[in-house]
């Protein structure tokens, strides 16, 4: 259970600490919640400060000032909760914006046995038989304090949930640190039960909060920040065990050969499907396609394909990877993602666990990420603050290995003639955004072999000269697009000479559809296809808009904002610019409808699928992925359906190979509360 404000960084990125080795923590006994005591806690991502939380509490009212600024946006709120003598939230009051400038105003109260609660999808109200916990849709991670005080009190640590579904309390592990005054106990958290994932945190010995921790992010008590590295490592730990053990149950790699039989095979040369076949692998290729006539062998696992299509593996072009979103893009059939940005050393330990098996996951592409140092930097890759220390930066980046750097917005835009200079050198690529006080023809005369995200782009077009997009003004001048005219001479400028000189773009249009087009109690047309299949804080979060729509003129320019880029993007095919899709969003169900979207400017379903897995292997020089031929790596997922006549189809997947190890999502996605949308295909082990 993440707040979207957190979820929504997440979407934008044990050492020696220990005085004695981390031992399993003992069932717990809850103590009463703390009275008349204040703290102060520190929000940091990468180890970076960005923000702080303080807290007050006095008799049974908690009072939380939260808020943070990373990559120059970020949450900024004021929480009162009120608790009755169980510990359980009975008013509850949430101020303040989101991370895109939502306006937030939550509202809770408990009266007697009726819950009623306001928030952005609107309000609600349900008679209780049972002690239950409002789950607070924009709260700070103090909640996770507020909900354990109960929890530990709770039969089996478990307790019915507001509005919906359940939330549970595990223990993970005790440990011990060093404070001024001596050693501080500290037990570790995982809350779960209505979200995909769990949240973990860290309770002292006396049950009051000392962190909230994630891989990249941590909030942590003022005094102890010196311990962020150790807590982002155990939480990196928790989450790995939880993806090794679910590995462990789903991936299935069978002893001999496997035979696909009665499948149809999506031809991306003819853009229509094969009659029907059997398709073999052998360890991690495909090593025949034979007719039908072909029999199995005793030697071989068969599975029955039942006359559905057999798709290469998708492509996510815009992820920033992580541990939690690897399983489900797999489960998605997207096998491969091009990581835009990350924590270089999160991703290196993420990237040997897949590669050796021990997670499932899709293969790799990095971009080295490089950024420039301001108050308004996005804290992952390297920062810089030099030309020179960004051309060592790209060469750092070559020698370990990577095929090209991305560029970001607080980089100094009189830096990238000379750093695509050194990239091309290394034969390196160069992507990114535009840096502020730039223009996009600025980085394709530099040399940008690729621009990522289309409102980089045409932002330019609506900018007044010294205007800063290191903030969310790169997102809200977009309502400057309608009256923008697309034949100007400005316009047509770009976009030459992006066709001319051959830069590709990355637009991002499920981000962007998000952006301008949800609103506060809307249902988002991105996620109508599969939202009645996901748990109940998943369905909540599909109702609330990104950014602050305050006036039927805001609300009829980011429309008209959507209608212009989806023109623009068009205008970018027509002119044989190679257009790249990718999400920003976590790929899975959202690189989906990344893809579909793509049928607006003017694809055939089939020339979707192809983009989205031939186009995209051939792009990145993967030459053994892309199609489903003998002596390819095979990554292939299996629908019933046939896509290339309604795209649709390709969201129904009932088989999933990466590799020669299979999956089945029915399998899967019970375990992140997901109602399956197939059924288990049938398989005949080999004898």
């Amino acid at each position: 259970m993440k707040p979207i404000l957190i979820t929504s960084l997440l979407l934008t990125f044990f050492l020696a600490a220990c005085s004695e080795p981390p031992k399993v923590a003992k069932e717990s006994v809850a103590k009463p919640v703390p009275v008349a005591r204040a703290q102060s806690f520190t929000v940091m991502v990468n180890g970076i400060v960005i923000g702080k939380m303080d807290v007050a509490t006095k008799d049974n009212s908690i009072s939380i000032d939260f808020g943070f600024k990373n990559n120059g946006r970020g949450p900024s709120f004021k929480e009162n909760v009120v608790l009755n003598s169980a510990g359980f939230p009975v008013d509850w009051t949430i101020d303040g914006n989101s991370t895109f400038g939502n306006t937030i105003a939550e509202r809770f109260v408990l009266t007697g046995e009726t819950a009623n609660w306001t928030d952005a999808t609107g309000s609600g109200e349900a008679k209780i038989s049972e002690p239950s916990l409002y789950i607070n849709q924009f709260g700070s991670p103090y909640a996770g304090f507020i909900f354990a005080n109960a929890l530990l009190n709770a039969k089996e640590q478990k307790l019915p949930a507001l509005p919906a579904g359940e939330l549970n309390l595990k223990a993970m592990e005790e440990i011990t640190i060093n404070a001024t005054d001596g050693e501080l106990a500290l037990t570790s958290y995982a809350l779960g039960g209505a979200d995909l994932n769990p949240d973990y945190f860290i309770l002292d010995e006396n049950n009051h909060y000392f962190a909230y921790i994630s891989p990249s992010f941590s909030i942590i008590r003022k005094g102890f920040e010196s311990e962020d590295v150790m807590l982002r490592a155990m939480a990196e730990k928790y989450s790995a065990k939880r993806y090794e053990l679910i590995q462990s149950e789903v991936a299935h790699k069978y002893a001999g050969p496997v035979r696909i039989r009665n499948v149809r095979i999506f031809d991306p040369t003819t853009l229509s499907l094969t009659e029907p076949v059997s398709v073999v692998v052998s360890n991690e290729k495909i090593s025949a396609i034979d007719d039908l006539s072909v029999a199995t062998v005793s030697t071989e696992t068969e599975i029955d394909g039942a006359g559905g299509t057999l798709v290469a593996g998708l492509y996510d072009m815009h992820g920033h990877m992580g541990a939690e979103q690897a399983l489900l893009n797999i489960a998605a059939g997207v096998t491969s993602v091009r990581d835009m940005g990350n924590s270089n050393e999160v991703l290196d330990e993420l990237i040997n666990k897949i590669d050796s098996g021990v997670l499932a996951g899709p293969r790799i592409t990095r971009y080295g990420f490089i950024e420039g140092k301001s108050p308004f930097s996005s804290n992952n890759g390297i920062l810089v603050e030099t030309e020179e220390q960004a051309l060592e930066a790209v060469r750092t980046y070559a020698a370990k290995g990577f095929s090209a750097v991305k560029l970001y917005n607080s980089m100094n835009g009189d830096w990238a003639p000379a750093i695509v200079k050194e990239a091309h050198r290394l034969n390196m690529r160069v992507a990114g955004h535009v840096p502020a006080f730039s223009n996009a023809n600025d980085m394709i005369n530099a040399g940008f072999d690729e621009m990522t995200h289309i409102n980089q782009i045409m932002l330019g077009w609506v900018l007044e000269p010294g205007e800063d997009t290191r903030s969310l003004l790169r997102l809200t001048a977009l309502n400057r697009l309608p009256t923008l005219d697309l034949n100007s001479q400005a316009v047509t400028e770009t976009i030459n000479m992006m066709a001319e000189k051959g830069v590709a773009m990355d637009p991002t249009m499920a981000i962007h559809e998000y952006l301008l087009l949800a609103r506060n109690g809307e249902l988002r047309a991105g996620v109508t296809d599969y939202l009645e299949h996901m748990p109940p804080t998943v369905q909540r979060g599909a109702k609330v808009a990104l950014a602050s729509i305050a006036s039927e003129k805001e609300d009829k320019d980011y429309r008209g904002a959507y209608q212009q880029i989806s023109k623009t993007v068009t205008l970018m095919k027509e002119a044989g610019i190679q257009l790249i899709p990718g999400t920003d969003l976590g790929g899975g169900f959202t690189l989906h409808r990344e893809l579909e979207i793509y049928q607006d400017f003017g694809f055939s379903p089939a020339e979707v699928v192809k983009l989205g897995s031939t186009d995209m292997a051939n792009y990145l020089g993967h030459d053994n992925l892309g199609t489903i031929e003998k002596d390819k790596l095979a990554d292939f997922f299996l629908i019933p359906g046939d896509p290339t006549k309604d795209f649709k189809a390709i969201k129904r997947i009932s088989l999933v190979s990466k590799g020669g190890v299979f999956y089945y999502p029915s399998e899967i996605y019970p375990r992140f509360g997901i109602t399956p949308f197939t059924d288990l295909p049938k398989v005949k082990i080999s004898d």
